[in-house]
């Protein structure tokens, strides 16, 4: 009686599941962190460096053909959904109450922590970043004046904007621009196929990411901002796992714990990437997987990955313009705090979903006035922070989606309460689910 040979190393690892590979990861990079940290092994720290480096360089090559093909497609299906122009109107309105209240958390955390009293920074020779953010520049930095230049730079706002240009030509011209359809159809099925193979190496990107932070940043930089520290991630930690799992219960009268089974892949990746754009095509993959229609997804899922920012554009913000303040002794009024509230709701945008939310921090202390220098008191820690700020935005770009979905009675109850594995069967490009 001959016995099964054992299955391949490889084979192996793919019935891993995607979360089991993650923490692998980030537990062994968190190990390799700490040996060269205490050790100062100068080759382990630039090791780590290099594959972390390399991981998010091949996440961000995709993001200008990607952001351009999945928009122009999605809109250009919207044709097939029904009472699309409602869909797209009520997923902006949860967008922007779902920004409203981690805006409203982080003010409140903010206000009763003081994080930027008694830190005793000195704010000299501080420089204000060279390009700050302004309403001026936000809205006129929406419009490219030369479209290569837009893909080039990575300009991800002004690539959305040419895309839903182009998706709504497609719409208005019908049958004449099918080849236009058909090749962004196709050119969207390559990248997504590409892009899915880096993906499959995001426990090794986990590994490099977190091992460089250790190494490089380990915990001497949080002792001065300890409390600033704190307050972001318990912020965050609020909207992620209380606001969200409220609105699922009451407002889509659904369980929560099914909705981090199936989105926790998504939620991981954004952890250790830092970049909604990159983790763009796990979110909309987990997002189907729970539910939402193919043709919904397609559209909600790309536009929220560029707008949908209650980590970066609402918790970050918000603490960081009454810390700044504090250090700087400036005293903020009922009026500037109503203003933090609504450059948060309607400038997420100027995020544009890459790593870092520097631009929106620019753009909130610019308009209340505040020192662009406090934006240098932050900058060491940064990373560190972005890390949960992410891993919030992508959480709340999967949970719009399902909850517009519960209440238009179209989310598959079914593939909700039971998500599948993310490695069950091939990637669904979004033109084909369209």
């Amino acid at each position: 009686m001959s016995s099964t040979p054992a299955p391949p190393a490889l084979g192996r690892l793919r019935r891993t599941p995607f979360w089991v590979q993650i923490v692998a990861g980030l537990v062994l990079g968190v190990v390799l962190g700490f040996i060269a940290r205490q050790n100062d092994v100068s080759w382990l720290t630039t090791t780590l460096d290099t594959i972390g480096k390399t991981f998010v360089q091949l996440l961000k090559l995709a993001v200008p053909p990607l952001v351009f093909t999945a928009i122009v497609v999605s809109i250009a299906n919207l044709r097939n959904v029904a009472n699309a122009a409602r869909l797209a109107v009520r997923t902006l309105l949860w967008f922007g109450i779902t920004s409203l209240i981690a805006v409203s958390i982080g003010l409140a955390i903010g206000l009763l922590t003081d994080p930027g009293t008694g830190t005793h920074l000195s704010t000299t020779g501080l420089k204000a970043p060279q390009d700050s953010g302004s309403w001026v520049d936000f809205l006129t930095g929406i419009i490219p004046t030369n479209i290569a230049d837009a893909f080039l730079k990575v300009n991800v706002l002004q690539i959305v904007f040419l895309a839903i240009v182009a998706g709504a030509a497609i719409l208005k011209v019908g049958a004449k621009a099918e080849p236009i359809l058909k090749l962004n159809e196709s050119l969207l099925e390559l990248v997504q196929t590409a892009l899915w193979w880096v993906i499959r190496l995001a426990p090794l990107g986990t590994l490099g990411l977190i091992g460089k932070s250790v190494a490089k940043y380990g915990w001497d930089l949080l002792r001065p901002m300890a409390t600033f520290t704190a307050d972001i991630y318990v912020g965050c930690a609020l909207v992620l796992f209380v606001v969200y799992s409220l609105l699922l219960r009451f407002a889509g009268g659904l369980n929560p714990v099914r909705f981090f089974q199936g989105a926790w892949p998504a939620i991981q990746l954004a952890f250790v990437s830092r970049s909604s754009v990159g983790t763009l095509p796990v979110t909309r993959r987990v997002t189907e997987r729970l539910g939402v229609p193919s043709e919904y997804a397609s559209f909600a899922v790309p536009f929220g990955a560029t707008t949908k920012m209650d980590g970066c554009a609402a918790i970050y913000p918000s603490i960081a313009a009454i810390f700044v303040a504090q250090v700087y002794g400036i005293h903020l009024g009922i009026g500037d705090y109503l203003l933090i509230a609504f450059v948060s709701v309607i400038g997420s945008a100027a995020t544009a979903g890459l790593t870092g939310a520097i631009v929106m921090l620019t753009l909130t202390l610019s308009t209340l006035g505040l020192p662009l220098e406090g934006v240098g008191l932050l900058l060491a820690i940064d990373p560190i922070l972005d890390m949960m700020r992410t891993a919030t935005n992508v959480a709340g770009q999967v949970v719009v989606p399902i909850l517009v979905s519960a209440r238009e009675k179209t989310l598959d109850l079914a593939a909700y309460n039971a998500p599948k594995e993310l490695y069950d069967e091939p990637a669904v490009p979004l033109a084909t689910a369209a």
